[in-house]
């Protein structure tokens, strides 16, 4: 099946996230992807640490909400501030999230048409990573600006304050978040009665060009028995430079986002096969490896057995 891909002049992200020295999380896993892209990319870092959490030591700094305003004010002030869409990760405390919201405000002003995806960073499996006080801020005043979000289940949990017992609340939740003007709510990992147990699943419901039409689809993709770190911000970042590339396909462009992180995983994955009990850094997203995969993805690696990869629902 032929799709055209249309790459609109020359796209300039503002990616405000975390960043380590050494490794793929945060900016780090977003930022070489993007470029590879096609994005132009201007990046913040909200730490600077010298590697992820999961090693025995972290090293590094904090970027303070005064320090946020500053560089952006300098951006201003240079009129540098000219995006065409914003990225944004992980934030550790409630006055840098407020400085985050003040920016994309102003971002969307001197751009309405500027897309804005947030990825909002707040744990996984049952654990929030960052203080409870930044739950109802993003809920209330980050969310409302985004274009895209990209949750996984525990995160859309903590923002609705409800679980997500079944495919059914899934759903709703999704519509939930497009009723708040959010254009393409995906939900990255779902996991109830029903999934595969091999698999991850991943949901997205978006709003059609007259902002009324919805689209519902369900992706498939399989699971590997290994932890990997940095893989929401690459999916996040993937996700936003193929909408940018598929405007008219937002479920074609999260397939092919999936297709390249999973082909990725596969690289990390097999490169740890033979080590009894992988380090951290053997651990580390085999990313600049995997070029040619980001440039490439292949869809056809979607799916399990008696699962297809992808599904439009309506």
């Amino acid at each position: 099946e032929f799709v055209a891909v249309v790459v609109v002049g020359m796209a300039r992200v503002l990616s405000i996230q975390s960043h380590v020295v050494c490794g793929y999380v945060g900016n780090k896993s977003a930022t070489f992807p993007l470029q590879v892209l096609g994005f132009d990319v201007d990046a913040v870092n909200s730490v600077q640490f010298s590697n992820h959490t999961g090693y025995n030591t972290v090293k590094g700094t904090k970027l303070s909400s005064e320090d946020l305003l500053s560089i952006f004010d300098g951006l201003e002030s240079n009129d540098l501030a000219e995006y065409t869409h914003v990225l944004t990760g992980y934030v550790g405390s409630a006055d840098f999230l407020r400085a985050l919201v003040l920016i994309v405000k102003k971002l969307k002003e001197l751009n309405p048409s500027l897309i804005y995806l947030c990825d909002p960073v707040l744990g996984d499996h049952g654990q929030l990573y960052v203080p409870e006080d930044l739950v109802p801020i993003f809920r209330d005043e980050l969310l409302p600006l985004a274009d895209i979000i990209t949750p996984n289940q525990f995160e859309a949990e903590q923002l609705l304050g409800q679980s997500l017992a079944s495919e059914v609340d899934a759903w709703n939740a999704l519509d939930t978040f497009l009723d708040q003007g959010i254009k393409h709510a995906i939900l990255t990992s779902y996991e109830a009665d029903g999934c595969p147990e091999n698999a991850i699943t991943l949901l997205g419901k978006c709003k059609g060009e007259d902002g009324h039409k919805m689209m519902a689809y369900k992706i498939t993709v399989a699971k590997y028995n290994f932890y990997f770190t940095g893989t929401g911000d690459l999916l996040s970042a993937l996700i936003l430079a193929h909408t940018h590339m598929n405007p008219s396909t937002p479920h074609l462009a999260v397939a092919k986002a999936t297709a390249s992180l999973q082909s990725v995983c596969k690289r990390t994955f097999e490169s740890c096969k033979d080590c009894e009990n992988p380090t951290p850094k053997q651990r580390e997203l085999k990313l600049i490896a995997s070029k040619g995969d980001i440039e490439h993805p292949d869809i056809g690696q979607l799916g399990v057995e008696g699962t297809e990869g992808i599904v439009v629902l309506s």
